[in-house]
């Protein structure tokens, strides 16, 4: 049986994507309503759409592989081709995705949307992705603290694309990857705005989920499981009617930048860096 990855996670991400959209249609808005300050708890914390964690997530995810196992003997062996990626172009990419503080992270997602996001240029748009961050990541925190999973450059002892962040993350569970579960929301979202970019911002949420694994700090399960929880925290945030309101602006102000010929410029330089990819050309990645 082929073990657990970031395909599963995908297709059910993509399966729950369908229904929302099936569903769903945003209010027209005026892009030029000023969005409101994004709500912070203090500063550099944002605070989420949602009241509290979306979901219990040890109820939604399955333990993570058992030492000895094959399904971490997978993990292994994807650990051990990622370490190949040090110091090139991909591993400096992984490095520019591990940072989700904004504004650094506004462009994240731009080449594969087409347009620039900005906080000067699409304001609602990057409070969704400021306040869609905090909800993804708290949902996972609950099977991170459970399972309290090591990370893969504690047991290689391989250099991270972050070595600043090493001491935080020495005492922060592997499992699932908060980033995956961000990065996937964000993916769902801009689809649902976008969704004549759907191609290219589905491979760009893959992509961004493997930077963890270039950056030897995720396993392969914890990309796919964060991911799982990303898809579940983004069907969640449909019931907020904050969350839907910043959709409805967001697309007007990605309609607009289209119109203004308003095109990101460092995506070549993107492109370079996301040519190679840790997985085997074999693996699940469908």
């Amino acid at each position: 049986m082929r073990p657990r990855g970031a395909g599963g996670a995908r297709v059910t991400a993509c399966i729950a994507l369908a229904s929302i959209l099936a569903g769903c249609t945003l209010p027209a808005r005026d892009a030029s309503t000023p969005a409101a300050p994004v709500p912070e708890s203090r500063p550099g914390v944002t605070i989420g759409y949602l009241d509290a964690p979306a979901f219990d997530s040890r109820a939604l995810l399955p333990a993570p592989p058992a030492p000895g196992s094959a399904a971490q003997a997978h993990d292994d062996a994807i650990a051990a081709r990622s370490l190949a990626l040090h110091d090139t172009a991909r591993w400096r990419q992984a490095a520019v995705d591990a940072d989700l503080t904004f504004p650094a992270a506004e462009p994240l997602f731009a080449c594969a949307l087409g347009v620039e996001i900005s906080a000067a240029s699409t304001p609602h748009l990057v409070r969704l992705l400021r306040r869609s961050l905090a909800d993804a990541s708290n949902a996972g925190r609950a099977a991170k603290d459970h399972w309290q999973r090591g990370r893969p450059f504690v047991r290689n002892a391989a250099p991270v694309c972050t070595p600043e962040d090493v001491p935080r993350l020495m005492t922060s569970a592997s499992y699932p990857s908060g980033h995956a579960a961000i990065g996937w929301a964000w993916t769902l979202a801009l689809v649902e705005l976008a969704p004549e970019r759907s191609d290219a911002l589905l491979q760009r949420g893959r992509d961004f989920g493997e930077s963890r694994l270039v950056c030897n700090l995720h396993w392969y399960s914890d990309i796919g499981e964060g991911e799982r929880v990303g898809a579940a925290t983004y069907a969640r945030l449909q019931t907020s009617a904050a969350f839907r309101a910043d959709l409805a602006a967001a697309r007007d102000e990605i309609a607009a930048q289209r119109a203004a010929g308003a095109t990101p410029t460092h995506c070549d330089a993107e492109a370079i860096g996301l040519r190679q990819s840790p997985l085997p050309a074999a693996d699940d990645r469908d």
